[in-house]
């Protein structure tokens, strides 16, 4: 009877330590969440993930990662339709827009950038949006965002159509060409176009941040906004539902990313210019506070994202796939 007693106890002792010994070994060894496919764009909306991108390299991170860059919205979108990206970060519009496409598959989990667009020109005379009554304004995107980010501004200020004219050029470094010849002119420039033509050009000058006066219209409108929005991070439903703890570390590591290049902006910089994303540091550097990078998650990303797609919808539907999105369209934890 002794020696049953004394088996027993030596095998409840051995059992204690296996289950110690597991525990400890599940604590020393960080496993991967899952290995994420990302795409992104090479502008401001991928700025957010450089540090994120470079702790991947080192395998510092949780998930494990794939990146995919590219120089277009179209070289996206048939990615995540097919299933071959699993996050992408695109313009806001253009996630209203593959929402559509895939029938609601895929939804935003934050917004990675902001108001990226300036009123740029030499002449004192323009400190205000009324200030822009009785002017030429040249910038890019005839019908798109840009146009309509513009206009809903302006006619907010009590400007109406006749006040003023819009002269559409195809390529921003048109407009920054015109603002250098003549520093009178008025320009709508994005991020880092606005800063490179300020390096290269004394006499110029942001006259309006259009995402401070979005804030100041949207105060006024319905009582707060975080800005106008410029880029999100969309990601599968599919893969949502598959890997929620997955996508959950994603959102922390994106968080401490932005967290990271906004802290330190000569790094980041650097990293900007090796993902080509900007072609010189010290216009990366200056650029990158500029930018807005952000990651704006739960309702206040709802709120911030359903009334830009509002004012998109309300220029062109077809801005935003034919109609607004659902509700579906958020991922709230």
């Amino acid at each position: 009877m002794r020696e049953i007693n004394r088996r027993n106890k030596t095998a409840a002792l051995l059992l204690v330590f296996v289950l110690i010994l597991g525990a400890l070994t599940g604590c020393g060894k960080e496993r991967p969440a899952a290995n994420i496919r990302v795409g992104s764009l090479k502008g401001p909306t991928s700025m957010g993930i450089l540090f994120l991108m470079d702790k991947a390299e080192r395998g510092e991170t949780e998930n494990t990662y794939e990146f995919q860059m590219a120089t277009g919205a179209d070289e996206l979108l048939p990615l995540m339709v097919k299933g071959e990206l699993d996050i992408a970060l695109v313009p806001a519009n253009v996630a209203a827009v593959l929402y559509q496409k895939t029938e609601g598959g895929i939804a935003v989990i934050d917004i990675n950038t902001l108001g990226v667009l300036n009123i740029v020109t030499g002449t004192s005379e323009v400190e205000s949006v009324a200030d822009l009554k009785g002017r030429t304004i040249y910038l890019t995107g005839k019908g798109t965002t840009p146009e309509a980010s513009l206009k809903f501004v302006l006619e907010a200020n009590g400007l109406k159509e006749t006040d003023y004219t819009l002269e559409f050029k195809s390529e921003a470094t048109e407009v920054a060409a015109i603002l250098a010849e003549n520093p009178d002119a008025v320009g709508l420039l994005p991020q880092p176009f606005v800063t490179a033509a300020l390096m290269q050009n004394d006499a110029l000058r942001t006259a309006l941040d259009m995402n401070e006066e979005w804030i100041r219209v949207e105060n006024e409108r319905k009582g707060g906004s975080n800005g106008m929005v410029t880029g999100v991070t969309v990601v599968r439903k599919e893969f949502l539902e598959e890997h929620p703890e997955a996508v959950k570390a994603f959102l922390k590591e994106h968080a401490l990313s932005v967290d990271g290049i906004n802290g330190d902006a000569a790094t980041g910089a650097a990293l900007a210019v090796s993902a080509g994303i900007v072609a010189k540091e010290p216009i990366a550097e200056r650029a990158i506070p500029e930018c807005h990078i952000t990651c704006i998650t739960g309702e206040d990303m709802k709120a911030d994202l359903s009334a830009y797609l509002d004012v998109l919808a309300g220029f062109d539907e077809s801005l935003v796939g034919g109609k607004v999105p659902e509700d579906d369209f958020y991922y709230i934890r």
